[in-house]
């Protein structure tokens, strides 16, 4: 790559896992040590002085992913951290409680990200964080009986939403005498909510006072079924299922990452190619989805925008189909490669792909022209929504919202995968913080995944044709040693996409775990929103780019 990311300063820094032990020694009563990082246990009453000092002391800022999961004897909350300024460089906090009293202390005081991965935590399995500040259910009902994850849950009591949760909005409570507050129902309806999402909106005259973002309408228990499905043949096929707009190959190599690294599987480099052309390949797709929606979002623009986003994002998922034989649900990644080599005849592929290459550039100069260049979108965009990085970080939000708020950050450098260090191409950061800076990102990025794309494409032609190795050699059946952990993740169109597993010994997941990048940056609305207009509101949410199908998984 053409450009090198500034390290943390080493003397400064805290870098060896024996440093990070002597900074926590006082805290851990074990080590638990993941595939791809150092793991300490400590106790349920001393998470926030344990997590503090990793932030402060340690420099791990970033509250990557929580996963709770139940064993026979215990409970056990996992804290995975990371670094902004240095992604491999990782650590897991473990946090144990016991079966009859599952009550941990919050990591809320130390990273706001913590709030949801907490309140799923309690309503899928019943694990209680204290201090929490909202400690409600988040993906069911809270009328909702038992925790579904827990093993003691029983699946055949009925389940019964009150009336009360259908009672009229417009409540006392919410507007008084002595306020001008009222109640607005924004979604789950879906043209202005990007998926079934239901924002609870306190207004205050004409400016927002508080949002609730209320979630969940549209989880499909994905974790679940991974956790029934074999690491060789059964996943694969799901991963296309959570942002299903356009990231079907992003996804699926977030599943193939972490369990190739889990089974000691090595990718042939032929194949690593092929999976990153594939890659970029859907994250153009998904930003000119992006480019599209939120054109309509601002400014109602359906003819001109929107439509000719979608042109160009046909002519992308045909080249697509032409290589995985689906045009959205792609199936296309296999641990330890790809399913099939690049369709015959090769030169009339890399043709029509380089047809395509060639008419992005004037397309994002039209794009320019009729969206960064109009003063509508400009007056609706430019200091609205700003997320400072602090901020940000603090919720643990990646991908182009974070870099629209100048975080330098991409998993795919800064945690190199693929074949992405061997090509040259830039990270793009906009320093505005604004609606506008992270709509510049995506317009940007898709740029960079072009050159990316073109040369993978000149080494794919130059590819001698007895060393197109597309799979290594994977046993059929996969069983990891038990009680083998790992966290690994992708740079997706949204963001950091991860995925915990812990084995059990088996050929399935002891526990599978999504980070979304979809659910972290949604957490961050209220901050982006809260003091402006509802049509700031609607920018704002846009800006983010979610997919509920992520988000609730």
């Amino acid at each position: 790559m053409s450009s090198e990311k500034l390290q943390p300063d080493s003397s400064s820094a805290i870098q060896s896992t024996e440093e990070i032990a002597d900074l926590l020694s006082e805290h851990v009563i074990e080590r638990d040590d993941h595939l791809n990082a150092p793991g300490f246990v400590v106790r349920p009453d001393e998470v926030t002085d344990v997590l503090g000092k990793l932030r402060n002391e340690a420099g791990f800022d970033h509250l990557s992913n929580v996963t709770a999961q139940e064993y026979e004897d215990r409970y056990e909350t996992i804290y995975h951290l990371r670094k902004y300024d240095d992604a491999t460089q990782e650590v897991s906090v473990v946090v144990p409680t016991t079966t009859d009293d599952p009550v941990s202390e919050s990591a809320n005081e130390v990273f706001r990200t913590a709030d949801w991965h907490e309140r799923e935590a309690y309503d899928l399995l019943g694990i209680e964080y204290e201090d929490h500040p909202d400690p409600r259910r988040i993906l069911l009902p809270e009328t909702w009986q038992g925790h579904p994850l827990s093993k003691d849950y029983n699946q055949e009591q009925p389940q019964v939403v009150s009336f009360a949760e259908h009672a009229n909005p417009i409540a006392e409570d919410y507007h008084d005498d002595e306020s001008d507050t009222m109640l607005l129902n924004v979604g789950p309806n879906h043209p202005a909510t990007h998926g079934v999402l239901h924002l609870k909106t306190v207004l205050d005259g004409e400016q927002v006072a508080d949002v609730d973002p209320d979630i969940g309408y549209l989880h499909r228990c994905e974790e679940q079924m991974a956790q029934q499905g074999t690491y060789r043949h059964q996943i694969m096929p799901y991963p296309d299922r959570w942002d299903y707009a356009s990231s079907g190959l992003l996804n699926e190599w977030s599943y193939a990452r972490a369990a190739e690294d889990l089974n000691d599987i090595e990718v042939p480099e032929y194949a690593q190619i092929i999976r990153t052309m594939g890659a970029e390949l859907c994250r153009i797709a998904s930003h000119l989805l992006a480019l599209g929606t939120y054109a309509l979002d601002v400014y109602g623009d359906f003819t001109a925008i929107f439509m000719y986003a979608m042109r160009d994002r046909e002519k992308v998922l045909n080249v697509l189909e032409d290589l995985t034989g689906q045009r959205l649900m792609f199936n296309y990644f296999r641990l330890g490669g790809v399913v099939w080599d690049l369709p015959e005849p090769r030169e009339e592929f890399f043709e029509k792909t380089r047809d395509l290459l060639d008419d992005i550039p004037e397309s994002l100069e039209e794009y320019h022209d009729l969206v960064t260049g109009n003063e509508i979108l400009q007056v609706r965009t430019i200091d609205t929504g700003v997320l400072e990085p602090e901020v940000a970080k603090n919720y643990g939000v990646t991908g182009p919202v974070a870099r629209g708020s100048g975080i330098d950050y991409d998993v795919r450098r800064d945690d190199p995968y693929g074949y992405y260090d061997e090509l040259d191409w830039e990270v793009v950061t906009e320093d505005g913080c604004d609606n506008f800076s992270r709509l510049l990102v995506r317009m940007r990025e898709v740029e960079e995944s072009a050159k990316i794309i073109s040369q993978c494409i000149d080494l794919l032609e130059d590819w001698p044709e007895d060393e197109r190795n597309i799979q290594a050699n994977v046993p059929r059946t996969l069983k990891p040693d038990a009680d083998t952990e790992i966290y690994r993740s992708v740079e997706a169109a949204k963001g950091e996409l991860g995925i915990y597993i812990r084995s059990d010994g088996t050929d399935k997941p002891g526990r599978f775990k999504i980070r979304s990048p979809c659910f972290s940056n949604l957490q961050a609305l209220p901050e982006m929103a809260e003091g402006g207009t509802v049509p700031d509101l609607i920018a704002s949410l846009g800006s983010l780019d979610v997919i509920m199908g992520e988000v609730d998984r």
